[in-house]
């Protein structure tokens, strides 16, 4: 397995290793390139040696400073303690639950918690805001990060799709995310999910950076609502079982 580096907006890196396992899945992290540079997800700690090298063609391991992800997860955080080794002067950011229910017990540094909208200047031109998502995609303590600049949303494991693909895409990111799900059910599916959706697809996002799927550009908005739509559809089948 080979991890790859691309850029994908302005000074915003994805860090990709694809995973030939079954119909294969990719596990992406980013970097915001900043004066603070800022990792979105760890990584597992297994792949620690391979995903810090590749974060060094990008910045000194030594100069990050914060390190941020959705929830509390191998996959997402595994590596957290790895990178506040090597990186004496970051901190984990997350939210208020993620937190309390678990990052102030895991963590090895006292993180910095942030409410659900609240800014951080990570930069003189770049600044990510805090959403918070409960169990979007899963996990009481998840968030989301809006880069505010580029306007890049770091959407976890939203719109998951099987299969190494391209880079970055502006096709159709709805059907594969929905034919994953039919697959392998991931997503916490509660009356909150579609209005959460809703509130992500509102905020402005051109760009997501997505962890198991292509980056995207394109209309984020109508991706989102169409998600919702498929989630509704599904919560009501539930319901009538």
């Amino acid at each position: 397995m080979e991890t790859r580096v691309d850029e994908i907006a302005d000074r915003i890196y994805r860090f990709s290793t694809f995973v030939p396992v079954g119909p294969g899945l990719a596990f992406n992290q980013f970097l915001i390139d900043c004066e603070e540079p800022l990792l979105f997800h760890t990584g597992f700690r297994h792949m620690f040696s391979d995903i810090s090298a590749a974060v060094r063609t990008v910045v000194p391991l030594e100069k990050l400073r914060w390190i941020g992800f959705s929830h509390v997860e191998a996959d997402e955080c595994g590596a957290m303690n790895h990178f506040l080794a090597a990186a004496p002067e970051a901190q984990v950011v997350h939210g208020q639950i993620g937190t309390m229910i678990s990052i102030d017990d895991l963590a090895d540094r006292a993180p910095r918690t942030l409410a659900d909208g609240e800014v951080l200047p990570i930069g003189s031109l770049h600044r990510v805001r805090l959403i918070a998502t409960p169990h979007v995609p899963h996990g009481w303590d998840a968030v989301m990060l809006y880069e505010e600049a580029t306007r890049t949303l770091f959407a976890s494991d939203l719109f998951t799709a099987f299969g190494e693909g391209p880079v970055v895409t502006g096709g159709d990111i709805v059907a594969p995310a929905i034919a994953a799900e039919n697959a392998f059910p991931s997503a916490a599916i509660t009356p909150f999910a579609a209005p959460t959706l809703r509130r992500l697809g509102a905020l402005g996002a051109r760009t997501m950076a997505l962890m198991h799927a292509p980056a995207y550009h394109g209309d984020v908005a109508s991706a989102c609502e169409a998600l919702a739509g498929d989630y509704e559809t599904r919560l009501a089948s539930a319901s009538l079982a």
